[in-house]
């Protein structure tokens, strides 16, 4: 399960810690299903770990150089809840498990049939001896699926109406970043996994390539001024970068700058807009459920304009008189 060609020191040292928490699981009684709760409790760990370094970065900035103050701070209860169900529940289950059953699967379809699996370094041989570029390489072809991925968001009706979750928020942060609908991270998932499965991502390599997503847009949502640079933001999503993409006059098919991680999608396909200078961040169709909403609130809220935008889709306009 581990990466083609992968590093025998880091495969070494990551089987160590899996033999060390199934252990400790057996000792608790955990004995029949120790395997699969110690990749749980593993992935669950990097998870909140990535959590923590992202707050431990985030922080400062937002406290040190923030880009805009609020006069009256809202909640931000709902989006702390949502960061860590997903890194706990939803990130576990979906990017090892359902991923790792599936490349087993697809796997196995193919060598019954004499089939060589499809991966980058089938098709560049070269990458074999350089784990760390097929890593690269892997997280830019995911990265650009998923910038598609986002900017249909915006432009299928009904599915604005779940993505509009993410897009109310008004006071931006980077704990906005997993502020998301459950039936849009199920999309995303599945959009990911079967770019995965196409291009052969190695089930071990998956989660730690969803984890850098998730760095990365951490950071992308944080309310500061601090930026990259000319060459930095031409390449990588920045904080203001991406506010561009959360501003109030933005939102829905009037949005730009749709990266996840790698803004150079957005130069490549001129949807970029840079130095945009956006403070204001919101939707101004959203209703106040999906604003301030708590957690449940605000899927219901996502529900029923999904419902609303889906319908408006179907109308037809009426024939033009004179």
């Amino acid at each position: 399960m581990w990466m083609r060609h992968a590093n025998p020191l880091s495969a070494a040292n990551v089987d160590c810690i899996l033999r060390t928490i199934q252990s400790s699981l057996a000792r608790l009684g955990f004995g029949p299903y120790s395997h699969a709760a110690s990749l749980w409790v593993f992935f669950a760990g990097c998870g909140v770990a990535e959590l923590s370094i992202s707050f431990l970065i985030c922080t400062p900035l937002e406290r040190f150089w923030p880009l805009t103050n609020w006069p009256k701070r809202n909640s931000i209860a709902a989006d702390v809840a949502y960061a860590f169900f997903v890194r706990i529940v939803l990130f576990p289950l979906i990017a090892y498990f359902e991923f790792h059953w599936l490349r087993q699967t697809l796997d196995g379809f193919l060598h019954a049939r004499a089939i060589t699996p499809l991966s980058l370094t089938e098709l560049i041989p070269k990458l074999a001896s350089w784990p760390a570029i097929a890593f690269i390489a892997n997280f830019a072809i995911l990265d650009l699926a998923d910038y598609w991925r986002h900017r249909l968001s915006h432009r299928i009706g009904w599915w604005y109406g779940i993505h509009s979750l993410h897009h109310a928020e008004e006071q931006l942060t980077f704990w906005s970043d997993d502020r998301s609908h459950v039936l849009e991270d199920a999309i995303t998932y599945v959009w990911l996994i079967a770019v995965g499965l196409a291009i052969g991502v190695p089930s071990m390599q998956f989660p730690f390539l969803i984890l850098c997503f998730r760095f990365l847009g951490s950071i992308s949502h944080a309310n500061t001024r601090v930026g990259y640079g000319w060459l930095g933001e031409h390449i990588f999503v920045s904080p203001q970068f991406h506010r561009t993409h959360h501003a109030l006059r933005a939102a829905g098919r009037r949005s730009c700058n749709f990266g996840t991680a790698l803004s150079l999608w957005d130069f490549s396909f001129r949807t970029a807009r840079f130095r945009d200078h956006t403070v204001e961040t919101g939707d101004a169709g959203a209703e106040p459920a999906l604003v301030n909403g708590s957690w449940g609130e605000q899927q219901l809220a996502g529900f029923r304009r999904m419902a609303r935008l889906a319908r408006r889709g179907k109308k037809t306009p009426a024939p033009r008189t004179t």
